[in-house]
C-alpha cells in the first residue's frame, strides 16, 4: 500500500477518533465546521491544483506512495484527507484552548 496514502488514512481516523473519543466538542454536529471546511477546499483546490498539475508540477509525489487517483486538476485525492485531518485537528486543538483558558476580566463581566 502506498505510504501517503496510508499516512493519510492513519491520520484521517486518528483525528476523527480524538474528536469522538477525547475531544467531544461535538464540531463535526456543527453547520459551522462543514462551512469552514467547505471554505477551506474552496480555497485548496485551485491552489493545489496549481502546485500538483500534471502539466507543469510544482510538487512531484511519488508515483508508487499515492493511489494515482487525481481530482479536479490533478490534486492527488490523498490530499483532501491531509487537508480535512489537519485543519480539524488545528480546529479541535484551537477550541480546547479556549475553553481552558482563564476568563480575562472583561469576559467574566460579561457573563
Amino acid at each position: 500500500m502506498p505510504e501517503y496514502t496510508v499516512l493519510t488514512a492513519i491520520a484521517v481516523v486518528a483525528v476523527i477518533v480524538a474528536e469522538l473519543v477525547y475531544f467531544k466538542s461535538g464540531i463535526f454536529r456543527t453547520a459551522q465546521y462543514w462551512w469552514s471546511m467547505v471554505i477551506i477546499f474552496a480555497f485548496q483546490i485551485p491552489v493545489d491544483g496549481w502546485l500538483t498539475k500534471l502539466s507543469a508540477p510544482i510538487v512531484i509525489y511519488n508515483p508508487e506512495e499515492i493511489l494515482g487517483l487525481r481530482a479536479p486538476w490533478d490534486i492527488p485525492i490523498e490530499d483532501f484527507g491531509f487537508g480535512f485531518s489537519m485543519v480539524t485537528l488545528a480546529i479541535l486543538l484551537w477550541r480546547r484552548w479556549l475553553d481552558r483558558r482563564p476568563a480575562t476580566p472583561e469576559e467574566a463581566d460579561r457573563q
